[in-house]
């Protein structure tokens, strides 16, 4: 392979990612300066903020509906549907993975190489960096945190695929290279985190680091990438091995006694700093714009087209309070008649619904209620709650509100703990109660008891999808349970509100054909690489057998 060009592209604008102090003036150099690549390590600031630029690449929020948000997860984030049906979501809905309008698999597979290539020249030339000998151990750890972080992001949507550890030239692309087998994949991130764990600090006391790789972190991206190694979809024999290696690496986050669950549920993603956080990207407090506007508020609150609405699917997954039980179950204490009281404290964080209260008014998502006029209105009765600071209203002027985007926080290493313990043994164990019973307990539910193991991971399953509501995590459970075909693959359902006098009646309805997805296929659990990708390429690469 050739050596890195002799000059270095330095996109500016990109090395604020992180609050970090920046000599001014390389912040005041124009865009796609050209740097000499020796000038820019031998000086301690220009290296510093090479190396930050490596973060730049994460994805780094939710409720990714169109290509200029770093991809899209559309109607998988929750059982959630685009309510305007935009091009970007129905392309994935459709299963048309090898269309362009899939941004969700063309716009990642460029972006993590994109970051693997900034990351390859970090580790290839840190050893010429002049600053303080702890500080170059660090940028190391962390340039093989984020190598690590982004080729699991391509495992998770490729499986195997081509791995790259030197510095390429911005003009050489992967697409002529032969892809690695998967489990050489996992090898080599495992291998990156071994070692980042080895190099990273345990926490920043400054805080203008706030947001930087730690060895929480790197622990806890083993447990995620450990977790998807021993699930269905690329544990098919179910080794029972690899589900004991991934809740050992889960119980060693735990055993640091660093983190606890944040008191409140509600307090979770908005809190500038919390010991839940095990890495989060540091943001400034939502505005009433872009994000917030156009894809979450409705219309009738002053926003634009409120693009992404939750089904009733999604809320069936919140069980009852008082007895703990899901509310398909008849000792559950559920009421269709009056379906929104009583349910898992978590659906009232989550989800706005007929007759809750926000802003100071009910909000009215019955048939001819003033939330359901008009264009772009929820088609399920439902809108998200939980990314929507209720402090950000249309009336006020310069109204703001937090909504931190997580990378990791400790509940899932507690869920991660009670899935894996769970599947390793016959039966779940106390430590598979006690992790999940903590995460219930905070959320104000009961605690469970007396499952066989069938019974718990259905509800260690439930429980993910509750507890992380919105943040990114349902889809790729889905696909690594490899559960498509029951979960995806489900009619997706509104619920149809009507008002006569003061009396209200609920019925839960089939979507419009539109937002419904065909027979899922079995190869849907797998991405394939990009068609522009394998054009490219004279042979070398290869498309996922799934795909060709």
């Amino acid at each position: 392979m050739r050596s890195i060009n002799k000059y270095l592209y330095l996109l500016t604008g990109g090395l604020a990612f992180l609050s970090f102090s920046c000599n001014k003036d390389f912040l005041q150099r124009d865009l796609s300066v050209v740097i000499d690549e020796n000038a820019v390590f031998q000086d301690t600031l220009l290296a510093e903020n090479f190396a930050t630029n490596s973060y730049t690449f994460l994805i780094d929020d939710y409720a990714r509906l169109n290509g200029s948000n770093k991809g899209m997860t559309g109607q998988f984030t929750d059982e959630s549907i685009s309510n305007n049906n935009e091009s970007f979501v129905s392309s994935m809905t459709a299963g048309n993975y090898l269309s362009t309008q899939a941004t969700e698999i063309v716009t990642i597979y460029g972006q993590m190489y994109k970051g693997i290539r900034n990351a390859n020249t970090t580790l290839a030339r840190i050893d010429d960096y002049e600053g303080d000998w702890w500080k170059r151990s660090r940028i190391r750890g962390e340039q093989l945190f984020l190598r690590a972080f982004y080729y699991f992001e391509l495992l998770k949507r490729f499986g195997g695929v081509v791995i790259i550890d030197k510095p390429q030239p911005v003009s050489e692309a992967t697409a002529d290279l032969p892809r690695n087998s998967y489990e050489e994949t996992v090898a080599f991130i495992l291998k990156d985190l071994n070692n980042a764990i080895e190099l990273l600090p345990d926490e920043y006391l400054d805080k203008q680091y706030s947001g930087r790789a730690t060895k929480g972190a790197a622990m806890a991206l083993k447990s995620r990438l450990l977790l998807l190694d021993a699930s269905p979809l690329r544990n098919p024999e179910n080794n029972t091995d690899k589900w004991r290696v991934a809740a050992d690496a889960a119980a060693a986050v735990k055993s640091l006694n660093k983190y606890k669950l944040e008191d409140s549920y509600a307090d979770v993603l908005v809190l500038p700093a919390s010991e839940e956080y095990i890495m989060i990207k540091p943001r400034a407090p939502r505005v009433l714009q872009g994000y917030l506007k156009d894809f979450i508020m409705p219309a009738s609150y002053g926003g634009a087209q409120s693009t992404i609405s939750p089904t009733q699917n999604h809320v069936n997954l919140y069980g009852m309070q008082a007895t703990g039980l899901p509310i398909d179950d008849p000792l559950s204490g559920y009421n269709e008649n009056n379906p929104y009281e009583g349910r898992d404290p978590r659906f009232y964080v989550n989800i706005l619904y007929n007759g809750s209260t926000w802003q100071g008014r009910a909000v009215e998502t019955f048939v001819g209620g003033r939330d359901v006029r008009g264009d772009n209105v929820t088609k399920t009765s439902y809108y998200v709650k939980r990314l929507w600071p209720e402090s950000v209203r249309s009336t006020v002027s310069n109204s703001q509100g937090r909504v931190n985007f997580i990378f990791f926080r400790y509940a899932e290493i507690l869920l991660n703990l009670a899935e894996a313990r769970n599947e390793q043994l016959s039966a779940p164990d106390q430590e598979v109660y006690d992790a999940i019973n903590e995460v219930r307990n905070r959320a104000g539910m009961p605690d469970l008891e007396n499952l066989d193991k069938d019974e718990m991971r259905k509800r260690i399953r439930n429980e993910r999808a509750v507890e992380f509501a919105f943040e990114e995590m349902r889809w790729w459970d889905v696909l690594r349970w490899k559960a498509g075909v029951d979960i995806a693959g489900q009619t997706l359902k509104g619920m149809k509100i009507e008002k006569t006098g003061n009396i209200l009646t609920y019925q839960e309805v089939s979507l419009e054909p539109a937002h419904q997805r065909p027979v899922f296929q079995e190869r849907w659990h797998w991405y394939p690489i990009p068609l522009a990708e394998i054009r490219k390429s004279t042979g070398a690469l290869e498309q996922s057998p799934e795909w060709k």
